[in-house]
């Protein structure tokens, strides 16, 4: 006999889930590819779908969109974690989905974490994707280019999910409070704050809002009660994926582009999720030779000198000779000529092979090499008046080169006005 006073499963679901939405128009966030005008949009109004891989941040509606491409266009849906599925089990997906394929049923197979399947796993796809056996739809939160077999992403759409903006995140409270019945006990400065902590991941959100509607309080919470009640949400950084390059990216950029707050932001960013300092230092380390160079050959002494800093203070306080090196790079002045110079000599250098300096200015250690000719008319520029000869210094049949053409800003200024002085020396000789 069934107990009467069991609770609904629909009621005691979390409530995330039983917020999941009905119907694709009902997803938030997403209106990019699920409106009338987006990829998924018009799949769904031809009703015939293509493979595709989702690609997006935790909680953004990747699962709940297959689900419902699936109703949509009427296809038996199978699901699979590639995180707790092996050979085996893709197997007993297939088979299934071919009996049913017999029969007239197709099947949307959606592969949660599918970059987690290994470069053998994720070619077994191949043929019963080819063959229409399954509409394979993927989801990764990690860059499908490096993450997917090109054989896999040729016969798959990439489309891309968004973080949730606020906008979205709020539609979703709105529906909280609707299905429980009452607002959350959150003063609006405290609203905000939630929607902030989510850092757009929309299931955590609902959790959050879950754990505020299960708690009996007096009086909504301000800002600092909410934060006292509630853990933030930790910033998505792996050191080892995307999210860990596209920081080092933004902050090499910020700094190349003489933007000290947003490097700044990005060194914090990279440094709270716990980078390793000495990852970062050797980042600076090259930009102040890369972007700064020689308009301003402080940069690098600061980049080592912060290292050495790091090295003897350790954390946090030595984190302060990183910021102090991150805003000394950006504020400096810029050249790349030393990056570009090293880059046409090195070019220089494999087209000419083993062309011999000219006979003045090789070493002549032994007798015998000195009857040879070798060093012969060397010129000592120390001997000279302006301590500068003007020889000729170029392999036999190499013209003279302009590797190094200096900025006229920073330091660099004074360098051009040395060369040019030079040149004119070496002209009048």
């Amino acid at each position: 006999m069934p107990d009467l006073f069991a609770p609904d499963p629909a009621e005691s679901a979390p409530l995330a889930d039983r917020l999941r939405p009905q119907r694709l128009e009902d997803v938030v966030g997403q209106e990019h590819l699920t409106g009338p005008e987006g990829a998924i949009g018009r799949m769904v109004a031809a009703g015939r779908l293509s493979s595709m891989i989702l690609w997006g941040p935790p909680g953004t509606g990747k699962t709940t969109i297959a689900r419902l491409l699936a109703d949509a266009v009427g296809l038996r849906f199978e699901a699979i974690s590639a995180v707790f599925s092996g050979v085996a089990d893709l197997r007993k997906v297939f088979a299934s989905a071919r009996d049913h394929a017999t029969a007239g049923q197709r099947t949307l197979l959606f592969v949660d974490e599918i970059h987690r399947f290994n470069r053998a796993q994720q070619d077994g796809f191949l043929p019963y994707v080819e063959d229409g056996t399954v509409t394979l739809v993927g989801a990764t939160t990690e860059n499908p280019s490096f993450e997917l077999n090109a054989a896999l992403l040729s016969r798959a759409q990439v489309l891309i999910l968004h973080r949730l903006d606020a906008k979205a995140l709020c539609t979703l409270l709105e529906r909280a409070e609707a299905i429980e019945g009452r607002s959350l006990p959150l003063t609006p400065e405290a609203r905000d704050a939630l929607v902030a902590s989510a850092d757009g991941d929309g299931r955590f959100l609902l959790n959050q809002a879950e754990t505020l509607f299960s708690v009996q309080l007096d009086a909504p919470l301000d800002p600092a009660g909410l934060s006292a009640l509630l853990h933030r949400r930790v910033a998505v950084y792996d050191k080892d994926r995307e999210g860990h390059y596209n920081l080092i990216s933004a902050l090499h950029k910020s700094i190349r582009g003489s933007e000290p707050q947003a490097a700044l932001y990005y060194l914090a960013r990279m440094l709270t999720a716990g980078e390793e300092p000495l990852y970062v230092l050797r980042r600076l380390t090259r930009a102040a030779v890369e972007d700064v160079g020689l308009a301003d050959p402080q940069a690098l002494v600061q980049c080592i000198a912060a290292k050495d800093t790091y090295d003897f203070l350790g954390s946090p306080e030595g984190e302060l000779a990183i910021v102090q090196a991150c805003l000394y790079l950006a504020t400096a002045p810029k050249s790349n000529r030393t990056y570009m110079a090293q880059k046409a000599a090195w070019r220089s250098a494999k087209e000419t092979g083993s062309l011999m300096p000219p006979m003045n200015i090789v070493n002549a250690p032994t007798r015998l090499m000195k009857q040879l000719g070798y060093g012969k008319g060397y010129a000592y520029d120390h001997d000279t008046d302006e301590g500068f000869s003007g020889d000729d210094y170029w392999p036999e049949g190499m013209a003279p080169q302009t590797y190094y053409e200096p900025t006229d800003r920073g330091f660099e200024k004074r360098v051009a006005e040395r060369l040019a002085y030079w040149e004119e020396l070496r002209r009048g000789k």
